[in-house]
């Protein structure tokens, strides 16, 4: 009996992901023509229908959608065990996929790279970087290997490793009423004008509910993609912001006149932590990976 290949059904998750042969085809780096014709050899094996085709866009059948679940489930399958013989099961010794979210990246991994390529030179550790929820969904389709970010963040069927605990530190000008306050608490944030990231970095939604915070408690003048355009905004007059304390340490606000003050309260923090499938074969790994980052970072 003729069985699909993996190369039909990449082709055929493709096709349930962007709804479009094109858009599909690019992202497998195939043409169009040759991804249409692996799903029609797919559909061929099977013998049954599972995609309905117009003019404008593609939609799976309830069919098609059950088989490109246990599809996807397949090729995820696959991509931990040629990772795992990759290293040949020997930790730091083939090739790891990782992601991380942009307001950890430039300031862990320079240090993290660093000492993986002192310590393990056979190791390749590809990077990716993006925001949560895009990297939770590469690493549910098999993308990605593990995801280094902030914690907690909703996903099914994973596992988390809490790594250290970031403190968010206020930055403003030496001017600002909050920078001479003998002490300073989440309350006094109040009817700040408080800058933050645009929706969907999950900084904005772990410094508000670390502070207590609801929207409708600040006034937010202007929305970023970057700590560093925050930054450059706060120091020119526009609000005052909330900072990882990696991020300042790493002397983001070295080049400007903000004072930076911590908060005399507990838990005013985020925690990073790695995240990974649970059906992973790597786990030791990554926990390997873990306690290497944790060190880096309390030493």
């Amino acid at each position: 009996m003729r069985q699909p290949t993996l190369k039909q059904l990449r082709y055929l998750c493709a096709v349930a992901e962007h709804q479009h042969f094109g858009q599909a085809a690019a992202a497998c780096h195939v043409s169009q023509s040759t991804l249409s014709a692996g799903v029609l050899e797919l559909e061929e094996t099977l013998g049954a229908s599972l995609l309905e085709r117009n003019n404008r866009r593609v939609f799976l059948t309830s069919l098609g959608s059950e088989v490109v679940e246990r599809a996807r489930g397949l090729l995820v399958d696959v991509e931990d065990m040629v990772s795992l013989c990759a290293g040949q099961g020997v930790p730091f010794q083939g090739r790891m996929r990782m992601g991380v979210i942009p307001t950890v990246a430039p300031y862990l991994l320079p240090g993290l790279l660093g000492q993986i390529r002192s310590q393990h030179p056979q190791f390749k550790l590809f990077i990716r970087e993006d925001l949560s929820q895009t990297l939770v969904d590469a690493l549910l389709s098999g993308e990605l290997d593990v995801l280094l970010l902030a914690l907690p963040f909703p996903a099914e069927q994973m596992e988390t490793m809490p790594l250290f605990e970031d403190d968010f530190l206020l930055a403003c000008l030496p001017d600002h009423p909050l920078a001479s306050r003998a002490t300073l608490r989440s309350t006094d944030l109040k009817g700040e004008s408080l800058l933050l990231l645009e929706e969907g970095h999950c900084l904005r939604d772990h410094a508000l509910e670390a502070c207590k915070l609801r929207d409708s408690q600040i006034t937010v003048p202007y929305q970023a993609t970057s700590l560093a355009t925050i930054v450059q905004m706060v120091a020119n007059g526009i609000g005052v912001t909330l900072l990882p304390g990696m991020a300042v340490e790493a002397g983001i606000a070295g080049n400007t006149p903000l004072t930076v003050k911590p908060f005399d309260q507990a838990n005013i923090t985020r925690q990073i932590g790695l995240m990974w499938r649970k059906k992973t074969p790597r786990r030791v790994e990554f926990r390997q990976l873990g306690e290497l980052i944790a060190a880096l970072v309390e030493g």
